[in-house]
């Protein structure tokens, strides 16, 4: 294991981070109540990842029954000495008053009376953005818990826009980000580049599962990636540059962890063998494909144009289709976690011609896109 310096929060926290969302029955309610294959699966996997030299978990209070299992394993199951590891948590309470019974409920959960990171959970629209950041609103609440030294350091995750994320950092009101990030979406390295010119720590969400759903990766990409995984190339390409410090890695079973052994050494930059599997995977792409369509994201039909068109070229380039089907049809118009409406014949009526490039049939790729991964509802 590899350790980096997560920004000025001075944690020196390992490269891959335990994520808490994907346990078994980990979503039904109510939350408390635990199965025992649960806590059993999060116990083997806490074990592994701490003897692989991992010293960073990372749950949040949306994530289920997350908190609460990782409160009973490391304080009961396993009684982790609570100065063995860092711990990270997320919430979004829109009031000052959410934000207390936020806390204070997520410290019984997690059965500790310090939580080393928190991030106030997805900043991911306009008013999500001005609900965190008003005056007397939560993150006045998160900072003054810190003074008390209940919260170390306080931070943000997006899944927003570029704009979204790069006003949130230039408030300087955190002290790291948690951000989309991979070889498969690099719209966000310019934001990655603030975070480093402000000494932010900068956590990648999800590399594994958001970033392709890379475990179960198509034959193709394997041979692309070989002699490494797809999961081993791109938590590299993240973290070639020092700029990135912990990818979070949400692990279940023992064959997980032997992989995610398989990302260290991590090379700054590059070594030779690994541009030459960039190199490779580049050349799948061809001028069309490489439009992702970012100008147009603001778009009158509701289409999240550029994510269409990055799900289009991963199904053409890589035959990324699962991935493509499983991310296209969580897509909500009124969502302000994965907005944006079906490019449907009615809703491509809708889009506006004359921001349209020349040269790039945008509306019959997005047809296109439409016909391979739109998946009907049963019943």
């Amino acid at each position: 294991m590899q350790y980096r310096r997560f920004g000025r929060t001075n944690l020196p926290l390992s490269v891959i981070t335990l994520g808490g969302m994907r346990y078994h029955d980990g979503w039904s309610n109510p939350p408390h109540e635990l199965s025992a294959r649960m806590i059993e699966e999060c116990t083997d996997m806490v074990q592994r990842s701490l003897a692989a030299g991992i010293n960073h978990i990372e749950t949040a209070k949306g994530y289920g029954k997350s908190e609460h299992c990782y409160g009973r394993v490391l304080n009961e199951e396993l009684r982790v000495p609570r100065d063995s590891y860092y711990l990270m948590t997320k919430g979004a309470p829109e009031t000052a008053e959410d934000t207390h019974r936020s806390i204070e409920a997520q410290l019984k959960a997690l059965r500790v009376d310090y939580i080393d990171l928190y991030a106030w959970h997805g900043i991911n629209t306009r008013r999500r953005y001005d609900v965190a950041v008003a005056k007397g609103g939560p993150v006045e609440v998160l900072k003054r818990y810190q003074e008390q030294g209940v919260l170390g350091h306080i931070g943000f995750s997006t899944h927003g826009d570029i704009r979204t994320i790069t006003d949130a950092i230039a408030t300087d009101l955190f002290e790291f980000v948690n951000l989309h990030y991979y070889y498969f979406w690099q719209r966000n390295w310019g934001a990655v580049l603030q975070a480093a010119s402000r000494d932010m720590g900068v956590f990648i969400i999800s590399p594994n599962d958001k970033g392709g759903q890379l475990f179960h990766a198509p034959q193709r990409l394997r041979e692309l990636t070989a002699p490494l995984t797809p999961i081993q190339f791109n938590a590299r390409f993240c973290l070639r540059t020092p700029h990135v410090h912990t990818l979070s890695f949400g692990m279940t079973e023992p064959a997980h962890v032997e992989e995610m052994l398989g990302v260290c050494p991590v090379s700054v930059p590059l070594t030779a063998a690994e541009l030459e599997i960039q190199r490779r995977l580049d050349a799948q792409v061809d001028s069309l494909s490489s439009y992702d369509g970012f100008e147009l994201a603001d778009d009158p039909s509701g289409i999240n144009i550029p994510e269409v068109l990055r799900f289009r070229r991963m199904l053409r380039c890589y035959g990324m289709s699962e991935f493509g089907k499983y991310r296209y049809n969580m897509f909500q118009p009124n969502s302000e976690w994965f907005w944006g409406e079906l490019a449907t014949e009615e809703n491509l009526e809708k889009v506006d011609r004359s921001r349209l490039p020349a040269g790039i049939p945008v509306i019959e790729m997005l047809r296109e896109t439409h016909r391979e991964l739109y998946v009907p509802k049963e019943g």
